[in-house]
């Protein structure tokens, strides 16, 4: 029993030695940390950013007069032309404003031609009676006249005959001029102005009636696309308020928004690809067109818009779409490239942590082009050294590492 005791004590410890020396070995051994190496690769550097669809050419419509929406003839995703009807208000009260104004101006317009005609008819026609019988008159006087000088130049009438058949053509004659008088003060000049005004104030009412009536059609004012509908039937609507946007949607324009900092990195002319999330399949190329002119704030960003013109034959890119854009700002053929996250800021200093040996030394390095997760080194690196990525070790000049390779 004695020796078994003594043999369970040696067991015991035999494994508490073994594990001390377990247990210092682990706390002295160098750390794991991984690395990758450096090599030459193409690069293509690009910028993420997001934007907006907006067609190159549209026009808002909007309502010119006030009322009900009785009928909406179009549904959006619809190709119009110019002048189609996109929806018609509620017109019955200015169809009768327009049959009145009608009545009005066919009646001026009569009044008119009776004016240019002489006149009222039977007034104008008892004068002209008038005038063919006092025409009559004297010629009848003018032979009772000559007859009674010829008798009196053979004394076989008087002299006050001879007067008196004078006076009678002289009464008749005065009344010719009489009745032309009247004829004429039948139809004054002010009486044709006043007849015109009259018309020109019957013609203007019945313009302005037919022309409210037009408003009650509000029609597409350009040809293209019903890109957005904004009424339907017994809407209520007020001068000035939107109906729908019309638009042409091949080719569309994007609005990407860039923040300030990377303004620098943009120039006309660069490769822009579109995605959107609605359709992942589908990508959309164009360049950039026009550069920032201005920093505005977009939320709590402070960004630059950038414009580029793209195509979209199948028009299933909509404007207002919320869009991505990787902007292809810099290619980069054959660079010393390394991960993104190898490189580290020391004492205002972009640098690595290069392995030497099994220690760690730091590099200042510069560098150029870079992707979301690919920079390129310029200066303080060659191909095939091996950089520290990152990790929870606090790594420190001449630090013994194992490494880890990819």
């Amino acid at each position: 029993m004695k020796r078994l005791r003594k043999w369970w004590i040696a067991a015991l410890i035999t494994v508490g030695v073994c594990a001390a020396w377990l247990i210092r070995r682990a706390s002295t051994a160098p750390p794991e940390v991984s690395f990758a190496r450096v090599e030459r690769s193409r690069l293509v550097s690009t910028l993420a950013s997001n934007g907006k669809v907006e067609p190159v050419e549209f026009v808002l419509v909007r309502s010119e007069r006030e009322g009900m929406v009785a009928r909406v003839t179009v549904e959006r995703g619809d190709e119009v032309r110019t002048g189609d009807v996109l929806a018609e208000i509620e017109d019955r009260e200015t169809r009768t404003e327009l049959a009145a104004a009608e009545a009005q101006l066919a009646s001026a317009r009569a009044n008119l031609e009776m004016i240019q005609s002489g006149g009222r008819a039977a007034e104008l026609a008892e004068i002209n009676n008038a005038l063919e019988r006092a025409r009559l008159d004297v010629q009848a006087a003018e032979r009772d006249l000559r007859a009674l000088e010829k008798l009196f130049q053979k004394q076989a009438a008087t002299a006050v005959e001879v007067q008196a058949a004078r006076d009678r053509l002289e009464r008749a004659r005065a009344e010719i001029r009489g009745l032309e008088q009247k004829r004429v003060a039948l139809i004054s000049a002010a009486d044709r102005a006043a007849a015109e005004a009259r018309l020109r104030e019957a013609q203007a009412a019945r313009d302005q009636a037919a022309r409210r009536l037009e408003q009650c059609r509000i029609r597409a004012p350009m040809a293209g696309v019903v890109y957005d509908l904004r009424v339907r039937r017994g809407d209520y609507l007020r001068p000035g308020d939107p109906v729908a946007a019309v638009g042409r949607l091949d080719p569309v324009r994007v609005r990407i928004y860039v923040d300030e900092p990377e303004l620098g990195r943009l120039a006309r002319g660069m490769p822009v690809v579109i995605t959107w999330d609605a359709l992942p399949a589908r990508s959309w190329q164009g360049e950039i067109e026009r550069t920032p002119l201005e920093v505005t704030a977009l939320g709590t960003r402070q960004v630059g818009e950038v414009l580029l013109t793209i195509r979209n034959p199948e028009r299933d890119l909509l404007p207002g779409a919320n869009v991505n854009a990787q902007i292809r700002t810099q290619v980069v053929e054959d660079g010393l490239v390394i991960p993104k996250e190898a490189v580290r800021r020391r004492s205002e200093q972009s640098g690595v942590w290069v392995l030497e040996g099994d220690r760690l030394r730091w590099r200042p390095v510069r560098t150029g082009a870079s992707t979301l997760t690919r920079v390129q080194v310029l200066e303080g690196l060659r191909e095939r050294e091996l950089v520290a990525l990152g990790t929870s070790v606090e790594l420190r000049d001449g630090l013994r590492v194992r490494p880890v390779l990819p």
